[in-house]
């Protein structure tokens, strides 16, 4: 807008140099520029759907009957912030180096954080656009997630999913004392990503799912061994092997009687 009294005799916009009305008549072929007021009080433009390209000064040039006489704004252009580059989904061995890149636009410059989605997660672990873990743990894996804000509008997000594989850690083991005839359970509980394979053995000899009398139940973080009927024989050491790419481990337990 360009306030003007019943002195002025002719008035003009310019951008930069460029001359987008004088008067009445448009000089600039750009359709998005209109003129909204040319009063004796206010000569206004308006620029319709702006781009960072509009930005900088803008004049109103009025003549009077003494002196011409201009009026320069400053037209800042902000735009929201926009996520336009980002890591994806990794796998990684316990112990390896992780890089995570977060490359955002706006104006002004968006402030891109980075924190780790977790329970046990306190504030920002970054504030920058890459996010360097060196030798990272079990625990430090799961979803990341980047944040990029510029008080233009909300803060955009997005998020990358960090698995970090181990080998398997038997956590859980215990012998148990059954009744002969009574049904018996052992368990072994295991924590590895991927998930853990289970296999069995008593004493140096490996037991077989649908062995009579038995059930072998795996799941991805236990394996339980079930006896319907426990005779004397049953009685005796068992060894529970946990295996993934990343290696095993096993534990020994006992089935005993009263």
């Amino acid at each position: 807008r360009c306030s003007v009294d019943n002195r002025v005799t002719r008035v003009a916009w310019l951008n930069r140099s460029s001359i987008l009305y004088a008067g009445n008549d448009k000089w600039c072929l750009d359709p998005r520029v209109v003129l909204l007021a040319n009063t004796k009080t206010q000569y206004s433009i308006q620029i319709q759907d702006v781009d960072v390209y509009d930005e900088g000064p803008y004049t109103c040039s009025v003549q009077t009957d003494n002196h011409p006489k201009t009026s320069r704004v400053h037209l800042i252009v902000q735009v929201s912030p926009k996520i336009i580059e980002i890591s994806p989904d990794i796998s990684i061995n316990e112990g390896g180096n992780v890089s995570l890149t977060c490359i955002a636009t706006g104006r002004p410059d968006p402030t891109i954080t980075w924190r780790h989605i977790s329970p046990k997660a306190v504030g920002f672990i970054s504030e920058d656009e890459y996010l360097e873990i060196t030798g990272i743990t079990r625990e430090q894996s799961g979803e990341y997630e980047c944040s990029a804000s510029n008080d233009v509008s909300a803060p955009v997000v997005q998020r990358v999913k960090v698995t970090v594989n181990y080998p398997p850690y038997i956590s859980d083991a215990k012998s148990t004392g059954v009744p002969v005839g009574q049904k018996g359970i052992l368990l072994c509980e295991a924590s590895a990503v991927p998930s853990a394979d289970f296999q069995w053995y008593k004493d140096d000899k490996r037991l077989a799912e649908g062995q009579k009398g038995l059930k072998v139940e795996n799941k991805p973080f236990f394996s339980r061994l079930t006896f319907f009927n426990v005779s004397e024989q049953d009685y005796g050491n068992y060894t529970c092997v946990a295996s993934n790419q990343l290696g095993n481990t096993n534990a020994s337990m006992i089935l005993y009687g009263e």
